[in-house]
């Protein structure tokens, strides 16, 4: 088991999941950044986008998340997610109306920290979007 690192993804309701994986990639704030076993250990921020999970050479899960940190140590990466749903889950017509909504939401926005707001649910829903659009082409 030396040559995986154990990734454990974790939103605000629940532990999702907790596996040893060869190598998991996450979307850093500062770029994606790869975890393998032996990784220097550090802490991130994690922007909505999505996470690969690698068994060998292949991706063998797809996870979005809508945010959080990511906190990596030589045996672990752990990733503490505001949100997370498998890719697969994700249903392109309801993510494309919650953009509609939330874009009549900005537009209706009264205040700044109103507009604050609906400019983060928009910016989640277009990377839901990115996420989906980019998943169809591989």
């Amino acid at each position: 088991m030396a040559d995986k690192v154990e990734f454990e993804l974790v939103s605000p309701e629940k532990l999702l999941k907790s596996q040893p994986v060869d190598m998991v990639v996450v979307p850093g704030s500062e770029g994606d950044f790869g975890v393998l076993a032996g990784h220097s250990p550090m802490i991130s921020t994690v922007r909505p986008g999505v996470i690969d999970v690698y068994e060998g050479d292949r991706v063998v899960d797809r996870v979005f998340v809508a945010g959080g940190f990511a906190e990596v140590t030589e045996a672990r990466c752990t990733v503490l997610a505001e949100e997370a749903v498998a890719l697969t889950d994700l249903d392109r017509a309801a993510v494309e109306k919650q953009i509609k909504d939330l874009s009549e939401d900005l537009d209706d926005s009264k205040s700044d920290a109103e507009r604050a707001v609906a400019e983060t649910k928009l910016a989640v829903a277009r990377a839901k979007l990115d996420a989906l659009s980019q998943s169809s082409a591989h």
